[in-house]
């Protein structure tokens, strides 16, 4: 031993001559430890490994732009396949562990912390990433053998279209959406006003990347679809027709509430958009607030007008889709759409406000569809972490002439049947509702029968009055927030 070590003294003083110091000075003391390992048998099967670990990389790699289909990896050797590809990392890997088993696997060790080192901190590179091209070939193939003709309720879930104007005014309806999907696809697609044929270039294409650095600001799980129209309600049209793909296609459309309040820029006070951003980072959008134009002005004239949106609403249920409207959402707290657990600190509830649940035309056994889907939507709402907490309350409105308790007890049975967990409450006509109708239309639609305006108001101020208990009561306790939906 005292040999080699006096051997590697001299060589490391040749080197000493000839190199200078700073980054030399690490590389001889890098030179001097391994030489002093004494043994040259043992520096041979570290360097073979090392060498055996390069050529399986190498080949996983060509094993992987083969197996990705890539067109542009064209290799010039002729007896290449991914048989011989894959013969040869399993021979160097068997190899590495023949010669040296301890070797072979800290350098197996070594060479994943380099990847993912470089993976993390690495900056963006021109050579491209092989993950995304076995990702493409992987979706394609599963898209391909997703069957539509196969769909069943049992495994229904909701995949949203959110139409969104201005993010800057629908964030917090954005983060909502996207505790509604459960898993399903979620698209957010935005109109953009204009005609190509009078334009020198799409106006569309370069809005892309503002788009996608807001969903990653926003750290929602959705894809972005965009489109050019002379209308809102035509854009609309086109949204639903071709957002998706195969059988991954919105079933369900999402829109703001159209009424007179307004609009908020909710970049102003989220934190996600209030700090600056990393510009080291890729795939930052330090100046997202740039990007999108400030919310309208109270008072001036809207894009959509209310024909259009009541057209829009109409069209997606020509098209079979459901349609949800969203109202308030930015009243929400915070926690109630961050994507961590809300606590259960505060009482707040998920109240439900279905019509015509058990008494819809169709028969005695029928139950309406829309109010199905609304308790379904609801319960996805729960089981968000940032919703576990709620309750999810169910309001039945009774009939002029229905009795209390009856219908109570039928949709308490429905519930239990439905594997939900939520409380039932009544709510009755307010005094002089119903007087004098006649008995033929008890059993009809209680929304569309055209009983008049009357009955519907006295519902209405019943209602009104419930919930203006119900709040006092809240308030009074200050036991926290209650949410609302509505059908």
């Amino acid at each position: 031993h005292f040999g080699v070590h006096w051997h590697s003294l001299v060589f490391t003083g040749i080197l000493g001559v000839h190199w200078h110091f700073g980054t030399t000075a690490r590389l001889l003391a890098l030179a001097q430890l391994v030489l002093l390992a004494g043994k040259l048998n043992t520096l041979a099967a570290v360097v073979t490994v090392f060498y055996l670990v390069a050529y399986a990389a190498v080949d996983l790699s060509c094993l992987s732009l083969e197996w990705a289909s890539a067109p542009n990896f064209r290799p010039t050797f002729s007896l290449f396949s991914w048989h011989t590809c894959l013969l040869g990392v399993a021979s160097c890997l068997l190899m590495m562990f023949l010669i040296s088993p301890g070797a072979a696997g800290g350098s197996l060790l070594l060479m994943g912390l380099l990847a993912a080192l470089l993976t993390a901190r690495g900056g963006p590179s021109s050579w491209g990433y092989v993950s995304q091209a076995l990702l493409f070939h992987q979706v394609r193939k599963y898209l391909l053998r997703l069957d539509v003709r196969k769909d069943h309720v049992k495994f229904w879930r909701p995949q949203l279209l959110l139409l969104v104007g201005n993010p800057r005014g629908a964030l917090p309806l954005l983060r909502l959406a996207n505790q509604l999907k459960k898993g399903g696809l979620y698209v957010l697609g935005h109109v953009t006003l204009g005609d190509l044929d009078s334009l020198p270039s799409d106006p569309v294409q370069p809005q892309y990347g503002a788009w996608l650095s807001l969903v990653d600001r926003a750290q929602v799980k959705a894809f972005v679809d965009l489109t050019l129209s002379p209308s809102v309600r035509q854009g609309a049209q086109h949204l639903l027709r071709i957002s998706g793909l195969g059988g991954m296609k919105p079933n369900t459309l999402v829109l703001g509430f159209y009424d007179d309040a307004p609009p908020q820029d909710h970049f102003l006070t989220d934190p996600a958009f209030s700090e600056p951003a990393d510009s080291t980072r890729e795939g930052s959008s330090p100046a997202l607030s740039t990007l999108f134009p400030p919310p309208r002005a109270p008072g001036s004239p809207r894009a959509l007008n209310p024909q259009d949106y009541v057209a829009t609403v109409a069209d997606a249920l020509k098209m079979n889709k459901n349609v949800v409207l969203a109202r308030a959402s930015g009243a929400l707290p915070p926690e109630r759409l961050s994507r961590g657990s809300g606590g259960t600190s505060q009482l707040h509830h998920v109240d439900v406000w279905p019509l015509n649940l058990l008494r819809p035309r169709g028969g005695p056994g029928y139950v309406d569809v829309c109010g199905l889907f609304l308790l379904q939507m609801a319960t996805i709402l729960g089981m968000v972490p940032a919703w576990h907490s709620a309750r999810l309350r169910i309001f039945l409105c009774l009939g002029p002439r229905e009795a209390p308790g009856a219908a109570e007890g039928r949709l308490r049975a429905l519930v239990s049947q439905l594997r939900i967990r939520a409380e039932v409450q009544e709510v009755v006509w307010g005094e002089g509702a119903g007087a004098g109708e006649p008995e033929a239309e008890e059993e009809g639609d209680f929304v569309n029968s055209g009983r008049g305006d009357a009955e519907a108001e006295a519902l209405a101020r019943s209602a009104n009055a419930l919930v203006r208990a119900q709040q006092g009561a809240r308030h009074r306790r200050r036991a926290g927030w209650a949410g609302g939906w509505g059908c």
